[in-house]
Order: structure tokens, then sequence, then C-alpha cells
């Protein structure tokens, strides 16, 4: 990539030169190079041909369709959110947590599905999913013993795992070549799991 821009830099300024040559001579209609005129001219040309080669510079020369940059956008917003362990503070007495509070968003859920909405044609196959109802229900809350961690040191590990069942209408569209549609009723289960660590405390000291 990088030798095909610097080839283009070449061809543009190569091109700008011969017409510099030209012009010189008359032969091409612009100004010649003897008067004042003629080198105002001739510097705005270089200085044209310098940007238009720095276009290929900062431009990509193979388009990129929508699709890879959503990909990309997906993985960082699952990467931020949901690909990583949370670890909490130790909370002690009768009122310490020790159940699972955090179930799973919708928007969790919704990318934990296998994903059959995306790839498709604009007007020729288009798939989506209608009035989508999500329940999501407990399925495992174990507190482990203390034990140490890599990175973390004395913690205790939650697990938290959930059953997701999704009741949607999946619809398939399409306007070319034959025009038609259809829908579906589709129950779907996803089964996510929200473990996270929560450090150990400390002996008490006396008179605590």
């Amino acid at each position: 990539m990088d030798g095909l821009r610097k080839l283009t830099q070449r061809i543009t300024l190569l091109a700008g030169l011969w017409m510099l040559a030209g012009s010189s001579s008359g032969c091409l209609g612009f100004p010649g190079l003897g008067g004042p005129s003629g080198l105002l001219w001739a510097g705005g040309l270089l200085n044209q041909s310098f940007l238009f080669s720095k276009f290929f510079v900062t431009t990509p020369l193979i388009p990129i369709s929508p699709y890879w940059s959503q990909e990309i956008e997906d993985t960082m917003w699952e990467e931020e959110r949901y690909s990583k362990v949370p670890i909490l503070d130790p909370v002690e007495g009768e009122n310490a947590p020790l159940f699972c509070m955090d179930s799973p968003s919708p928007d969790e859920v919704m990318r934990a599905l296998p994903d059959d909405t995306k790839g498709g044609w604009p007007f020729i196959a288009e798939t989506a999913r209608n009035n989508v109802k999500i329940v999501t229900e407990p399925i495992v809350d174990k507190l482990d013993e203390c034990r140490f961690y890599p990175m973390v040191g004395p913690a205790r590990k939650h697990s938290c795992h959930y059953k997701c069942t999704v009741y949607y209408e999946k619809m398939v569209h399409s306007d070319w070549p034959i025009p038609y549609s259809h829908s579906d009723h589709v129950i779907d289960v996803v089964y996510v799991d929200h473990d996270h660590l929560i450090r150990c405390a400390g002996p008490e000291t006396p008179g605590n």
C-alpha cells in the first residue's frame, strides 16, 4: 500500500512538471514562465500537485464496507462493557450482599444471541427482529471460599449464571427480484455469566 501511494505521488508530480514544461513553450496555451504571471501560475500548479498527492496518503484507495466498521465498533463496545471481570471490595456485616443483583441488560442479551441480522443486502435480503420479549431467570448463585488469584490477591469468586429466554418475531424481507416477506415466531435461549471477584477482608483488629 505504501509503495502504491509513493508511485501515485511521483506520477502526480511528473504530470505537474510536464505541464510546466509545456507551458514554458506555450504549446499548451498556458502563460509562459518568462513573466511574473507565468511564475505565479507555475508556483500555484506545483502547490496543487503536492496537495493532490497528499490526498492518497490520508484516503484509502480501496473502499471499506460499513459492515466491517460496525464489527469494530461492536467489538470495542463488548470489550469495554462485558468482557472484564469486576473486582469488588469486601462488604462485611449482616447487610452484606451475598446474592446476585446484577442481572443481564437487554443489550447484553441481544448481543449474546446468534446474530443473523448482519451481512444482509438492503432491499434484497434483510432480516429483522420485532416484538422482542426477554425473560431472565437466575439459575446459579454460588459464593466460593477465599483463595489467591494472580494479579488480584485473596478474593472470593461469586458465580452468577442467568438463563435468558428471548421471544421475538423474525422478519425476512426482500424487494428484488421477487418481492416477498416472511415472519416466524422464534424462541431462543442464551446463558449469561456474571461472575465477579470479591476481595477477602483482612483479620479483625482487636477492640473493633
